[in-house]
């Protein structure tokens, strides 16, 4: 089978994809981030289905999570860049149970995934072949994470331990899962359609980045 795209076509297919996704995200950008109705989890069961759900109805996060996996299949050891991202949302996490305010948080997490979808919409560039430039985007990820973990540690405050070790686990598992099928399914488009898989991976970039700034948006509005 084969893709063949004309400049229309293009300009066509993008336009009603960032037309639907923006459709999307307005229906779901002043929705809470809360499981349960943010009722905080009482029990191991509820702590892990929290975790779980969080980063993906957070659509903020989720755009992230996916970005930070197919981000990685453009660098030699990319996979270290979502690992980063979540080690660094469980340290986040952290910071909020200990009642340290960062600043200005969703406007962070909503510049955060602009950047990374900026990052994944650029064409190929010399960029992406240093292990410098790998290292600067994992340590971007990581601080990125700091403020989506703080984001997290919201839905879980006041609650037990057990719980809250369950709510870890789920987020940190979920999120390793969504990212590594992103990275997966990355580098299959690669392999199956090389020169077309940077357009496409463009496009979803583009997509991402506009969930950035509804949801930046949001925040200078909230």
């Amino acid at each position: 089978m084969r893709f063949a795209f004309t400049k229309h076509q293009q300009r066509f297919n993008l336009s009603i994809i960032l037309t639907l996704f923006s459709l999307l995200i307005l229906t779901q950008s002043a929705s809470a981030h809360h499981p349960f109705g943010g009722k905080t989890p009482s029990n191991f069961f509820e702590g892990f289905l929290s975790g779980l759900a969080h980063p993906i109805i957070g659509l903020d996060h989720f755009a992230f999570i996916i970005a930070s996996g197919l981000l990685g299949t453009r660098f030699k050891q990319g996979f270290l860049i979502p690992i980063a991202f979540v080690v660094a949302t469980m340290e986040g996490t952290g910071i909020h149970l200990q009642e340290i305010n960062l600043p200005l948080p969703e406007g962070i997490i909503a510049t955060s995934v602009i950047i990374f979808g900026g990052l994944l919409a650029l064409k190929n560039n010399p960029f992406f072949s240093s292990s410098i430039s790998m290292i600067i985007v994992a340590t971007v990820a990581m601080i990125a994470g700091i403020f989506h973990g703080y984001a997290y540690g919201e839905a879980i405050v006041g609650s037990e331990m057990t719980p809250l070790v369950a709510y870890l686990n789920g987020f940190a598992t979920i999120q390793l899962l969504v990212a590594f099928a992103a990275f997966g399914i990355g580098t299959v488009i690669i392999q199956k359609l090389s020169g077309k898989a940077v357009y496409i991976l463009r496009i979803v970039g583009l997509v991402i980045s506009s969930v950035g700034f509804v949801f930046l948006g949001a925040s200078f509005s909230s």
